[in-house]
């Protein structure tokens, strides 16, 4: 039997919001070709920090390494945030990280299965996807600069849509997850909203412990898979004060990994 569909309201969202309503500058759309393109736009002209584009149909959505990040309409919440930052580009080490603890926060005030995070920017629910982040920033390294932080949840998938995605996917009605996409929207926003508060005046490190207590793949063998096609093997030892991947290596000296492109993966054996 289907399941009837809760569109996004942006009055129920607010709502949901409460005291820290005043904080965020919500629009619903109906299809856009990607939130994070045409929030990026309005950003470059007059777009406030705090403005959040949600859309029930996205077309062309992008996620890391070049992928694309489908959207189904009705079975997915997908939107992005703006976020201005006066202290530049050098301020914003670990916002993919943060964003990531604050979806899964949001999600586990519903889930009886803990999400957990694999960095730079997934969150994952028994070693498949939930969720994904993308952040794309533009400004000065130490004066005015932005952020969109792009989000995409899934709510409801069909076996079509999963076999259309190169991953091990999972979707909050699989998990028995039955909060309405509005209600998830705002209880994503307002988690967020508590973590920027503390990554803004105090930086990621303020928030380190807290994600490492959430990485899936803490203390296992791991795989990098840098730009270039090489792989790197070593054990997963966190992440730095500034989102750095910890890789530690067969002397059990750390090394640390960032940037955009490097995946990481559980090690197969054989």
């Amino acid at each position: 039997m289907s399941k009837s569909v809760e569109w996004m309201d942006a009055n129920a969202v607010s709502n949901g919001l409460g005291d820290v309503a005043h904080a965020y500058d919500i629009r619903i759309s109906d299809s856009e070709a990607s939130t994070n393109e045409t929030l990026m736009k309005t950003a470059l002209s007059s777009a406030v920090d705090g403005s959040v584009l949600c859309v029930e149909h996205q077309y062309a959505g992008k996620g890391r390494r070049g992928r694309q990040w489908l959207s189904v309409l009705g079975g997915s919440l997908t939107f992005s945030v703006l976020l201005r930052f006066e202290r530049g580009l050098q301020s914003m080490g670990g916002l993919s990280l943060v964003a990531g603890l604050a979806v899964a926060r949001a999600v586990n005030r519903h889930s009886r299965h803990p999400a957990r995070l694999k960095w730079p920017n997934d969150i994952l629910v028994g070693y498949r996807k939930l969720a994904g982040i993308l952040v794309e920033a533009q400004g000065d390294m130490n004066g005015s600069a932005f952020a969109i932080v792009g989000i995409g949840l899934n709510v409801r998938l069909t076996d079509t849509q999963r076999e259309g995605i190169d991953q091990a996917v999972i979707d909050l009605a699989e998990m028995d997850v039955t909060v309405g996409r509005n209600q998830l929207l705002a209880d994503c926003l307002r988690e967020l909203h508590m973590t920027l508060s503390i990554f803004r005046e105090h930086g990621f490190p303020a928030l380190r412990d807290e994600w490492m207590a959430m990485d899936a793949y803490s203390g296992k063998e791991v795989s990098l898979l840098l730009p270039n096609t090489q792989a790197i093997q070593g054990v997963d030892c966190g992440v730095d004060n500034t989102g750095a991947l910890m890789l530690c290596d067969g002397n059990a000296i750390p090394t640390a990994y960032s940037g955009g492109e490097i995946s990481l993966r559980l090690r197969t054996c054989g």
